[in-house]
């Protein structure tokens, strides 16, 4: 199995979603992201790997510094034009939870994942 490597759970806060209100005041996104690498890495090398800060940077660019889109997939796709720019990377997996999303009813979690593979 080729390597992977990942951030789990990472928590920031944003305004994204098809409410107005959503977008004037930041609410909490819950990010996970595995990027499978294109050859494992051989001489301990963090050349040759993905740096877990790579993550968190893509992230925080596409998702908290952004303007305010309506969908979480628009996120997920932002961050696949972010990251598949890295020629190490061979496929992602984005998960993005919004568990303060506006349900019409109590319980449940907003959830979108996505999965990206270079071609």
């Amino acid at each position: 199995m080729p390597t992977r490597v990942g951030l789990e759970s990472y928590e920031v806060m944003a305004k994204h979603g098809v409410f107005d209100y959503e977008k004037d005041d930041a609410q909490p996104f819950v990010v996970s992201i595995w990027a499978t690498l294109v050859d494992d890495p051989v001489d301990d090398n963090i050349n040759q790997t993905l740096n877990y800060a790579d993550l968190q940077a893509a992230v925080d660019k596409e998702i908290v510094s952004s303007k305010p889109v309506n969908l979480m997939e628009t996120l997920c796709i932002k961050l696949v034009s972010n990251l598949s720019e890295n020629q190490i990377i061979s496929s992602l997996s984005i998960r993005i939870e919004k568990p303060d999303a506006p349900f019409p009813h109590p319980g449940g979690l907003a959830v979108v994942e996505h999965e990206w593979t270079r071609d």
